[in-house]
Formats: structure tokens, C-alpha cells, sequence
């Protein structure tokens, strides 16, 4: 296994790897999660195969999530998903979070993505985006742990990695979405706008209202109300 934040470049997108000289023979999968900031609900990891070539020129669009708008994010990882091998989503609860701390959490839930991708088309090679992984071992007696990457800025710099964040971050919107319009309560913390995160009227509605079921109980400025 390795860490790496530099790789040399083949294939290029609007300065992202598609595949790097040294990947070139393997069958890669990028990995990214989302919501390991927020106060409240799951941990969302994404995992990506892409192909190593593409029907059209839309792939070029593709690029770390955050940098896009919630409309385009919608329509990328539509066709993410439509035009890669593989992907898998995985999410790991506001109460796992409380229970293992958000760290394995944030590992669980990419296991959990990882093991839904492979499931579908086996690789063998992950990119993860950040410092930290425990590995994965696929399903079987004699697998062995897949040889993995974990790169930091992945999302700028792998175009699987971007892909994973992008089918991340959307299921994430979807199901913060979701939330919010099964329990009407959250709109008091503004949840649909800020999606959990810790802004100026979410920390405002904690210090009025508390927490609700759905907040991280030992996350942040939570474990202090």
C-alpha cells in the first residue's frame, strides 16, 4: 500500500488523471465520501469504476463535487452512473457515528461502498481520496486485501476519485432532502440549505432548540449541548 499526492499523468481531463502510467494494466476504482463534517445524519462514501474510455465529451464536466452547483451534480452523477463499470454508496448512520467515532465510521462507510461496487464488477486497485484507510478485503476464503492509493486532494486530482465525490455528495443532497420533508421539525435548523453542516443558523437553532434524533451526539459543538 502506499500514500501518494503526486502521480504521473496519462489520459488527461482538465488536469485530471484518467489513468496513470503505472495503473494503466489495472482495473481501478476511485473512492470518496461526503458528510464527515456535518452535525447531523450518516457519514456517504461513493466508489467509482470508470471506463478507460468515454461515449462523449460530458466526462470532461467531471470534477471535484464541491466546486460544482446542486443541478449539476444531479446530472453528473446520472451519468457517472450510466457510463461507468461500476459504483457502489455506502452510509453509516448519526447513532454507528456516535457509537465508533466518525473516523471508523467515515472507513466503515467506505467499506460498505467498496464491497457494494465490487459486488457488481471486481477491480483490483482503489484510489482513495485522503490520508486515512484500513483496506479491503473482498467477499471469499482466499481473497486478499486490494492494493490501494490513498492520495491527498484526490477529488482534484484522480477523475474516478472526482466521479466517486460527485455520486457521493448527490445521494447525500437526496437524502438530506428526504429528511428534512419526512420531519418538517429540521427546517428549524435550516437543514435543507446548509445539509447539515455547521452554519451560523444551524449553530443558532442548536443553542435554541437542542439537539433532535438526527444530530451526532458526540460530534462538535453537539457534545456540548
Amino acid at each position: 500500500m502506499s500514500d501518494s499526492g503526486n502521480s504521473s499523468k496519462s489520459g488527461n481531463n482538465h488536469d485530471y488523471i484518467i489513468t496513470a502510467e503505472e495503473h494503466k494494466d489495472k482495473v481501478i476504482a476511485g473512492v470518496d465520501e461526503v458528510a464527515r463534517g456535518t452535525f447531523i445524519g450518516p457519514v456517504i462514501a461513493a466508489c467509482v469504476v470508470l471506463p478507460k474510455s468515454f461515449p462523449d465529451d460530458t466526462y470532461k464536466q467531471i470534477k471535484d463535487s464541491k466546486k460544482l452547483s446542486e443541478k449539476k451534480r444531479e446530472f453528473l452523477a446520472s451519468y457517472i452512473k450510466d457510463i461507468c463499470i461500476t459504483y457502489g454508496v455506502g452510509e453509516v448512520s448519526n447513532k454507528e457515528v456516535d457509537e465508533i467515532n466518525i473516523l471508523n465510521a467515515t472507513m466503515k462507510a467506505m467499506n460498505r461502498a467498496i464491497n457494494e461496487a465490487y459486488k457488481k464488477e471486481p477491480f483490483n486497485y482503489l484510489l482513495i481520496d485522503g490520508p486515512n484507510f484500513k483496506g479491503y478485503i473482498p467477499p471469499g476464503e482466499e481473497a486478499e486485501m486490494i492494493e490501494y492509493e490513498c492520495v491527498l486532494q484526490g477529488d482534484a486530482t484522480y477523475l474516478s476519485i472526482a466521479a466517486a465525490s460527485i455520486v457521493a455528495k448527490d445521494y447525500h443532497t437526496k437524502l438530506i432532502n428526504k429528511l428534512v420533508e419526512d420531519n418538517p421539525i429540521l427546517m428549524r435548523y435550516d437543514i435543507k440549505k446548509n445539509k447539515g453542516y455547521g452554519t451560523k443558523n444551524h449553530l443558532a437553532a442548536l443553542k435554541t432548540h437542542g439537539l433532535s434524533e438526527f444530530h451526532r451526539k458526540t460530534f462538535g459543538i453537539c457534545k456540548t449541548l
